[in-house]
């Protein structure tokens, strides 16, 4: 019985932050209504034919050639039977609550955990919970779709809280709740998340360290250590079908290192993605002091007509630019928002730099600026040229600025115990009074002074970009007077935040001033904080995640409810054939795959080798279809079939064009070179360079192209092959996964495949297997003996059966772990 009350003030801390959960969603949540994000969108189209395999099949397809022109589900749908076992964890995990409202919940809970791992009672864990959960960047990455990011950063305080119990001693619970919360974060999918805060647990290890050698007790480190390193193992094991497959596509996809020499090769990284490409999104040097005043850029890249205040300053005769300008101004190419901490957690954080003792406090601040710094990423070329080139996997992820989730974690983490000090110590605010009011300063301060004198600290409110756009498009008479104007409608922007930020400020620092001189209770004290950062945080977020944005269910199944007149058109066809959409854009949709097998699509990582096709050639051969179909009335026969060979080997048999007034209509291609053909000679080339620029150059309906790695694989045909006129092709069967076809032929010869290569790809001929080669920089060849064959293309990796047998161990090891946990519990209770 007294353990369950001891339990009672938990219980009612959960009950508040489902309570929280379900506010923040109303009324969109209990009428029922759903956002319809780009992401999730996607997903559909893309997941289509993935999903009708599960029906039909009652298992999953690891290929669908529904985009791309096809590529591998590992990233699309990567489901595993072995991750059931942790679904259904998670499901308990959230209380199954409805969506959207256990996002916020576990996010809440999971920092309300690792505070309690550290020692904070109840209502203060509970504060430090909101705190964290009600940072801006993830209220952001809901209403953007990106679920399964928010899911994995929801894990990692309990995560961390595993390592800190076990760092304290309790090296058993320590290493099951740190298994587990990390078997949960690797199964949600988002390594880039889980991989950037290794180094926060590497800050924070080494922080234990220093700790246990000042106390005499380095071997309980090292024990302890060894802990969470089996845990690890164990959630790596657990997770294993997922990972190893991750990392064997991340070697064909564009997080891999391409194989062309190219001539900006300083942009080219060791293994990975193109430094452009990484740090095309890095926080601005200036843009990082959102995490104090939200707006200080402008805030979200929508329309500035829609800012009322903003609007207000505006000069009529403009306000027709002022709804095609962003709000935002600053450098990234766009954004959904900033990172906002909150004005008085600031002001906490750098308090803390000064009151907190230890080397936990090293730790939090240098991950914070660790973070800060590398989100700056082309800004601070440096440093972030050292982590691409001498990192490991630094330079497999995109998007530099979301390294900031480290900060938004360390800034917290350090304010709550910068406020539990002060609580525990209420002296100590006397005592430390220069670092009170230099804190005051740095943030309170500060803000202030954006607020009475912006210019002097931000001297330019267009972005380089946006200048060059106004300077093209407005006459010099009214370029002056258009960049004064927008200039003073964004400081209106910029200042109202930072007066709010300096408010806040003031309404958490009288409040810690009263607890102080002993006119507020703790209890009061921390109620009226959460109120107040609540209040602040809240209103931050509702600016980007709003009610109106909800719509009622069913309608992210619009776009999917009926064909089109031209997709009703094609889909007469009921060959196997590609379709390219040219009245879209063509490579950031996945509408056009839930209905077609699609040359276009939507994906982060799409296989390397295509996205330099595309590149190389693809996008070329759709432009010279915009300029030279419409002179031809839509002839395709007036068409010179070189214009398009790629799209002709890829067997685009169908283009969808757009017509004025919004409409579309099919355009049949009579030079799609089919399903597949003999060729009637091999040209080897010895390198990927040569690979792509000979594909310009040959007859590809007679010649393949191939890289002398798969001169094995792939072999050139006999004069008696070439001579043959009765060899023929027929395509029997279609799954995602499994192609069949009929081949014959009275001298064997080699066949090129309009499909796309990836190593695990298996071919059988009347059910013995025959080597499968790259051919033609992208599709599937083998050679194939005289006489009638069938010819079975297979996509069924063996290495996933290996991968499962270790994942269900791994889980055995875990549950049994958990009982004999609860089995040490119990008896010490009894």
């Amino acid at each position: 019985m007294n353990e369950l009350k001891k339990l009672l003030p938990d219980v009612a801390a959960v009950v508040l932050f489902i309570a929280i959960s379900f506010a923040y969603f109303y009324p969109a949540v209990f009428e029922g209504r759903i956002l319809a994000q780009h992401d999730a969108v996607a997903g559909i189209g893309a997941g289509r034919e993935h999903q009708e395999y599960h029906q039909k099949h009652g298992k999953v397809t690891r290929w669908t050639n529904s985009l791309f022109s096809g590529m591998p589900t590992y990233q699309l749908a990567p489901g595993y039977d072995s991750s059931r076992t942790l679904n259904t964890v998670q499901d308990l995990y959230h209380l199954y609550l409805p969506t959207y409202v256990w996002y916020v919940f576990v996010m809440l809970l999971g920092f309300y955990i690792l505070l309690r791992a550290f020692n904070f009672k109840v209502w203060m864990a509970a504060l430090g919970a909101v705190i964290w959960a009600f940072s801006s960047y993830f209220f952001i990455i809901i209403a953007a779709g990106h679920i399964w990011k928010f899911v994995t950063l929801a894990y990692i305080p309990p995560t961390i809280a595993g390592m800190v119990l076990a760092y304290r001693g309790k090296y058993w619970a320590g290493g099951i709740v740190t298994a587990l919360f990390a078997a949960l974060q690797i199964v949600s999918n988002h390594l880039q998340m889980t991989y950037y805060f290794l180094f926060v647990m590497l800050f924070m290890a080494i922080a234990f360290s220093v700790k246990a050698w000042k106390e005499k007790a380095f071997p309980r480190f090292l024990k302890a250590t060894g802990v969470l390193a089996l845990a690890g193992v164990l959630a790596v094991c657990i997770n294993l079908s997922n990972l190893y497959h991750t990392y064997q596509y991340s070697k064909e996809s564009m997080r891999g290192k391409s194989e062309l020499v190219k001539p900006q090769s300083a942009d080219q990284t060791g293994s990975g993605l193109e430094r452009s490409y990484i740090t095309q999104w890095s926080y601005g040097i200036g843009e990082t002091f959102s995490l104090l005043v939200p707006n200080v850029k402008g805030g979200a890249s929508v329309p500035l007509a829609q800012n009322e205040r903003a609007m207000s300053k505006a000069n009529p005769v403009y306000s027709g630019l002022y709804s095609q300008l962003g709000q935002y101004w600053g450098e990234q190419p766009g954004t959904s928002g900033p990172v906002y901490v909150g004005a008085f957690v600031m002001f906490l954080f750098v308090l803390g730099c000064f009151v907190v003792k230890g080397p936990m406090k090293w730790a939090l601040l240098g991950g914070t600026v660790f973070s800060v710094l590398l989100s700056w990423g082309k800004n601070f070329m440096g440093l972030t040229d050292f982590f691409i080139d001498y990192v490991p996997m630094y330079n497999k992820f995109r998007a530099v600025s979301s390294i900031l989730v480290i900060a938004e974690f360390t800034i917290p983490l350090l304010a709550m115990l910068a406020l539990k000090q002060i609580v525990e110590h209420p002296e100590l605010l006397r005592e430390k009074a220069k670092a009170f009011f230099v804190s005051l300063g740095l943030t309170g301060g500060l803000s202030l002074l954006f607020a009475i004198a912006p210019r002097v600290f931000f001297p330019s409110y267009v972005s380089t970009m946006e200048m060059n756009a106004l300077q093209n498009a407005l006459p010099a008479e009214h370029l002056a007077p258009v960049l004064m104007n927008l200039e003073e409608m964004r400081v209106s922007i910029f200042t109202a935040d930072a007066w709010r930020s300096f408010c806040v400020i003031l309404a958490g620092v009288a409040l810690l001033l009263m607890y102080v001189r002993g006119k507020l209770k703790s209890t009061a004290l921390i109620l009226s904080l959460a109120a107040l950062c609540l209040l602040d945080m809240w209103t931050v977020n509702k600016r980007y995640l709003y009610d109106a944005q909800f719509v009622a269910k069913g309608t992210e199944m619009k776009p999917f409810a009926q064909p089109s007149e031209t997709d009703k058109a094609i889909l007469k066809d009921t060959t196997y054939y590609r379709v390219l959409n040219l009245s879209t854009n063509t490579f950031n949709e996945n509408e056009t795959s839930y209905w077609h097998k699609s040359i276009g699509g939507y994906h982060a990582a799409k296989l390397r080798r295509y996205q330099e096709l595309i590149e190389a050639y693809i996008q070329g051969e759709m432009g010279n279809l915009f300029s030279e179909l419409p002179q031809t009335g839509g002839d395709m026969s007036a068409l010179d079939p070189d214009r398009i060979r790629i799209l002709n080997m890829l067997n685009a048999k169908y283009f969808i064009f757009p017509l004025q007034g919004g409409g579309t209509m099919p355009v049949q291609n009579p030079y799609a070179m089919g399903n597949a053909w003999f060729v009637d000679d091999v040209r080897y080339v010895g390198n990927a360079n040569e690979e792509l620029d000979s594909l310009a150059v040959v007859d590809l309906r007679k010649t393949a192209v191939v890289n002398l790695q798969f001169a094995e694989q792939v072999k050139a045909p006999s004069q008696a092959s070439v001579a043959d006129s009765t060899r023929s092709i027929t395509f029997k069967h279609y799954e995602p996964n499994e192609l069949t076809y009929e081949i014959s032929s009275q001298a064997g010869g080699t066949v090129v495949f309009s499909e796309i290569y990836y190593p695990e790809w298996q071919a059988f001929v009347d059910g013995e297997e025959v080597p499968v080669g790259r051919a033609d920089y992208v599709l599937r060849a083998i050679n194939v003996p005289a006489g009638k064959h069938t010819v079975r293309l297979l996509f069924e990796p063996k290495s996933v059966t290996i991968t499962e047998t270790i994942a269900y161990c791994a889980l055995g090891i875990l549950l049994a772990g958990a009982i004999v946990l609860v089995v040490l519990r119990l008896r010490r209770r009894g």
